[in-house]
């Protein structure tokens, strides 16, 4: 197999307790490095895996798995995991799986799964939205779906992402989550191939001429599969047509790098936000975005 074979990439480092006593992999490692690629590639399909089978009424178990080694990895050696869906049959999903070391690969295989009933474990038909998620990732087209409108319109959704984010995850207080604010802001949302709402964020007029950004929030499981900036974008985008020549955000100083990289640069000293530690950031008019 070559690199140019897949579009989907897990990267690990190995680590001492993966080698033997020569420093090299042991065998049954590389099974355990295409699963963690697999749990991985969910996150790339915008597909939270728990609440997504709930809602297919299903769950995948491996059935079976083929490996084939061309060449060793060694102890620190940084690695990239491939996949990719090749084939979903009627209740079975094949994944071709291959394991490089820059160019060169060390390790191919193949996983076959098949879709079951989780408590009895029969199989059942693949359902049609998750073949179709499959098809739409390996060709290269969108997982998700990005809406810009009104809280009349995205509040229902949006709540929930919050909820999940700020409430559950971080434990700030509801009172705090929620304002009167929404309901003049444009709120961004974006919904994977279920309808399930995996990001969400608003934009407010600070003052004329200056946008505002925030309640920016991408649950746990999918953050790294760039939804964070897709709203981000389009939150950008809507304050550039209504004329506004600098946006600003507080953003949490975890996720500064993350906004950095868009072109925002920070404005101010570290303050502290409902117990979390801020940073305002700023995004001139003629900055670019990537």
């Amino acid at each position: 197999m070559k690199k140019s074979d897949f579009r989907f990439f897990h990267r690990l480092r190995v680590r001492w307790a993966e080698v033997d006593m020569q420093r090299i992999v042991f065998n049954a490692h590389y099974l355990m490095y295409l699963d963690t690629a697999i749990a991985d590639y969910w996150r790339a399909l915008a597909l939270p895996y728990e609440s997504g089978m709930l809602l297919l009424e299903g769950d995948m178990y491996v059935k079976k798995a083929i490996l084939e080694y061309q060449a060793s990895a060694r102890y620190e050696d940084q690695l990239d995991i491939g996949m990719r869906c090749v084939r979903v049959g009627t209740s079975s999903m094949v994944f071709d799986g291959a394991v490089f070391r820059g160019d060169e690969c060390l390790v191919s295989g193949e996983l076959i799964y098949v879709f079951a009933n989780p408590h009895t474990q029969k199989s059942k038909p693949v359902p049609p939205k998750l073949r179709g998620l499959f098809e739409a990732y390996e060709s290269g087209q969108p997982v998700v779906q990005c809406q810009v409108g009104s809280w009349d319109l995205l509040g229902g959704a949006t709540r929930a992402v919050r909820d999940e984010v700020f409430v559950k995850e971080q434990g700030i207080a509801a009172t705090i989550v929620w304002d009167d604010a929404d309901a003049h802001a444009v709120h961004a949302l974006l919904t994977n191939h279920l309808g399930q709402a995996v990001a969400a964020g608003r934009l407010l007029q600070h003052a004329s001429g200056v946008g505002r950004i925030g309640r920016m929030a991408v649950p746990r499981v999918l953050r790294g599969a760039n939804l964070g900036r897709d709203v981000l974008l389009a939150l950008v985008q809507s304050s550039r047509e209504r004329g506004d020549h600098e946006v600003m955000l507080n953003a949490q100083c975890s996720a500064q790098g993350f906004y950095q990289r868009f072109g925002f640069v920070p404005r101010g000293a570290v303050f502290e936000e409902a117990g979390i530690a801020h940073i305002g950031m700023v995004l001139a008019r003629d900055s670019e975005t990537h």
